[in-house]
């Protein structure tokens, strides 16, 4: 991994996530560590938001409202699509708002990337299941080479969480998958254990054994 062309992406560690994420506190404690080692790296970190805009412009499908028509979760008028405040970008640091569930559709996120000569991402972020899944695909089907930091990663629930991993190990063919503090000592040149991907539907994974099989990835 070339560090010059490496940049983290951090999707949606918004203090709507607060309510509902389990370990959201491992979550924030292991972004922070990474944060910082990146920062001291010169490795560019981008933000993203997701945003419901109030007035219900431009939502999902079926997305959820309240009795007075306005968007539940991520709400534009609410401060709960800010950062959490542990993990606050700084000027230098770079923010992509959303509007769907990829950090690629129809934002800025695959120009700057490619603007920046990117070809390695480090991504975690919330949900699993939704927003970082999605983004990863994407990413992935734009020819970067994804990094997965199991350990910066959450769902509502473990079930959710396991599966949502576990299918992009399976699919993503050239997927790396760390916890951090194994890839903190990759970016600094020592040695590291990683999840590889080696082969397309390779876990074989079913109700039963998801739990042994997900230790596997690290």
């Amino acid at each position: 991994m070339d560090l010059k062309k490496t940049a983290l992406i951090l999707i949606d560690l918004q203090k709507e996530s607060k309510y509902g994420i389990e370990g959201i506190e491992g979550i924030v404690s292991h972004a922070q560590a990474l944060i910082r080692v990146c920062r001291e790296l010169d490795v560019p970190i981008i933000y993203t938001r997701h945003i419901n805009r109030k007035d219900c412009v431009g939502l999902s499908n079926g997305e959820p409202l309240d009795d007075q028509g306005a968007p539940i979760f991520y709400s534009s008028d609410s401060e709960d699509i800010e950062i959490l405040d542990g993990i606050k970008p700084l000027q230098e640091d770079i923010v992509i708002d959303k509007y769907r569930w990829s950090s690629f559709h129809q934002t800025s996120l695959d120009l700057i990337l490619r603007s920046k000569d990117i070809k390695h991402l480090l991504i975690g972020g919330l949900v699993t299941d939704g927003c970082l899944m999605t983004s990863i695909f994407d990413g992935y089907f734009r020819d970067y080479q994804i990094n997965l930091v199991k350990d910066i990663c959450g769902a509502t629930n473990e079930g959710a969480h396991m599966a949502s991993i576990l299918i992009m190990a399976n699919w993503i063919y050239d997927l790396k998958i760390f916890n951090t503090d194994e890839l903190i000592k990759k970016l600094y040149g020592k040695e590291y254990r990683a999840w590889e991907s080696t082969a397309p539907d390779q876990l074989q994974f079913t109700p039963e054994n998801m739990r042994s099989v997900f230790q596997r990835l690290g």
